[in-house]
């Protein structure tokens, strides 16, 4: 019991609160309190089926999705069919046309012509793209025979000079044209 003094004057706790219930309603209430107050603890078997439930979050987080693979695996390994002359023929014209249309190389070939210089790896890749285009246009027989021969002697380099004729040739030369050109 509370050591206040109840009085007898009605607000000194305050209006009494009335509710108007159905049975209905307070049985119901009375029935949820009753199970409130049955379920204090944890369910039954929890500490079993607590650890059940992890190992299967667990198994399902940890599978690899690489194993149980349902593709099909050939067992025997086929050999491949060797390419058809019109199946090499195609794939030629295909590599002559996308080095033909390389960007990369039509603008080095730019810098060629308006007289830059390259440095070596541009320049022996310039040149391997060149002896390839030549070689597929052989190939194919899109080149004439007089432009084979012109690719073939090879006009930047010059002859090799004995000694003999190099100093020749300097001590032939005329001196007062230098200075007039």
């Amino acid at each position: 019991m509370t050591r206040k003094k109840r009085g007898r004057k009605i607000g000194s706790e305050g209006p009494a609160v009335y509710r108007d219930k159905t049975p209905n309603q307070l049985e119901i209430e009375s029935r949820q309190r009753q199970k409130a107050k049955k379920r204090k603890g944890l369910k039954t078997g929890s500490r079993h089926s607590a650890v059940e439930e992890t190992k299967q979050r667990n198994a399902a987080q940890k599978k690899d999705p690489r194993l149980g693979s349902k593709k099909p695996i050939p067992l025997i390994v086929e050999p491949k069919k060797p390419m058809t002359k019109q199946q090499r023929r195609m794939s030629a014209e295909q590599e002559l046309a996308m080095l033909e249309n390389d960007a990369q190389l039509m603008v080095l070939l730019d810098r060629l012509d308006a007289g830059e210089k390259l440095g070596a790896g541009l320049q022996k890749q310039v040149d391997q793209k060149l002896d390839r285009i030549e070689q597929l246009m052989k190939q194919l027989g899109l080149m004439e025979e007089d432009e084979v021969e012109l690719f073939e002697e090879d006009e930047y380099r010059p002859a090799v000079k004995s000694d003999d004729d190099l100093l020749d040739q300097f001590e032939k030369m005329d001196l007062d044209k230098f200075g007039k050109e």
